[in-house]
């Protein structure tokens, strides 16, 4: 086992987020503190399998470096994972002391991001039953990368552990007991994104952190989850990432009915009916594509299908914090999300439907683009709001660099930890 003497002051930690049809990679310099840490080169290689293949991949100071690459098509994702490995092997480039994934369900049986040992992939490969969109994707990069960087820790972390602080009651089914025994509970999901919040409000200079509040994760998924004194408390989404609010593609919280009621058609089979609310589902059933910039373009000219579809969000994402409000209260209200953070007029929407709960934006500082602030946190509510409401960037891969070098440190490597 490694000791914490021997690793550098400052790491160079590679942080891997594959999806199903993208791979994200980034790589931070971490240093001993919890805001020791730089982004030194970030990219992203999406339409993988596709026709509109694409790869992103700048330095620091916004630098293209993709040209460096040469010709490529992703054909697949094993094609995908070797033109990640170029990338990050480039001349003048640093060299990578651990890599960290981002692993979206753990399964039953590991609590705690763990190095990624036989054992714990073997686990792993169980556990692709509670997220088949998610986990197998990446196991393939995790397998890969692991050939290529064979001399350095390998490490994942999932989207569960921050949920892990939830009570037994926010977790539980009302299932038999020996169903809920094989792991059959509510997990909990963006986790990392929600424990990156939770440190950005820590860090933030001149603001109270607030011992309630509701994060609301919006982009193409979506989740709300409830904290208390930075710990996570409830969640909207279950034993997969399926449930909960509306999504871009998937149908959100669902009568079992209406599952039964898809099995029993014709022709079905589990798979149909999982591509089904996993992947046609949503927005895209409801106003014909999953992009919320679209959609509310769409609904402007007139089409009914998409200001339906906004309508429905926009209320599920109420009901959900409206919810967490009666149960636990709250201090403030987070948008993160590419939609939480970018949409001025989805958090309008949804602010107004909370207004009668003490939710009250400051509708200028709304309407500014939060990439155009240069502030990581930002206030948009009124200064007479009961709740106040903040913007705040999902920094996930920040939060993976910095769980791999401090698990590295701390010689717990072999053994996982918790958030």
């Amino acid at each position: 086992m490694v000791v914490a003497a021997e690793w550098p002051e400052r790491m160079d930690i590679l942080v891997l987020n594959p999806g199903s049809s993208s791979i994200k990679f980034s790589m931070h310099e971490v240093g001993e503190g919890s805001a020791e840490s730089r982004t030194l080169y970030a990219g992203e290689l999406g339409g993988i399998g596709g026709r509109r293949e694409k790869l992103e991949f700048r330095d620091a100071a916004g630098k293209d470096l993709s040209g460096r690459l040469g010709a490529m098509k992703p054909g697949s994702m094993k094609d995908a994972i070797a033109i990640v490995e170029r990338a990050v092997g480039l001349d003048g480039l640093p060299a990578i002391d651990a890599v960290g994934y981002r692993v979206v369900h753990p399964g039953a049986h590991l609590r705690g991001h763990q190095r990624l040992t036989v054992e714990v992939l073997a686990k792993l490969r169980e556990a692709c039953e509670f997220a088949p969109l998610h986990d197998p994707e990446a196991l393939a990069m995790i397998g890969e990368m692991m050939l290529q960087f064979a001399d350095v820790p390998h490490i994942a972390c999932f989207d569960t552990v921050f949920h892990e602080t939830m009570p037994e009651e926010a977790t539980v089914y009302a299932l038999p007991y020996a169903v809920r025994r094989e792991g059959v509970r509510r997990y909990g999901f963006h986790g990392l994104s929600c424990e990156s919040v939770v440190t950005q409000l820590r860090e933030a200079h001149g603001i109270a952190f607030p011992r309630r509040m509701v994060i609301a994760h919006l982009g193409s998924g979506c989740s709300v989850t409830a904290c208390i004194d930075g710990k996570s408390v409830d969640n909207t989404m279950g034993m997969t990432p399926t449930g909960g609010v509306v999504m871009g593609t998937r149908t959100g919280d669902l009568d079992p009915g209406v599952v039964l009621f898809l099995m029993r058609r014709e022709g079905a089979t589990a798979d149909s009916v999982e591509r089904m609310i996993d992947g046609d589902a949503g927005l895209k059933a409801l106003g014909g594509v999953n992009d919320m910039r679209e959609l509310r373009k769409r609904a402007a000219e007139g089409n009914s299908r998409a200001g339906l579809a906004i309508r429905v969000f926009c209320r599920s994402v109420v009901k959900a914090i409206a919810g967490f409000i009666a149960l636990y209260g709250a201090d403030a209200l987070v948008f993160t999300g590419g939609i939480g953070e970018h949409d001025a007029a989805t958090r309008g929407e949804i602010a107004g439907g909370l207004s009668g709960l003490g939710v009250e934006l400051d509708y200028a500082a709304n309407q500014l683009e939060h990439t155009a602030i240069g502030q990581s946190v930002r206030k948009v509510s009124d200064e007479d709001s009961p709740i106040a409401v903040y913007l705040v960037p999902a920094e996930e891969d920040r939060m993976i660099a910095q769980h791999v070098a401090e698990m590295c440190r701390a010689a717990q490597i072999g053994e996982g930890r918790s958030s």
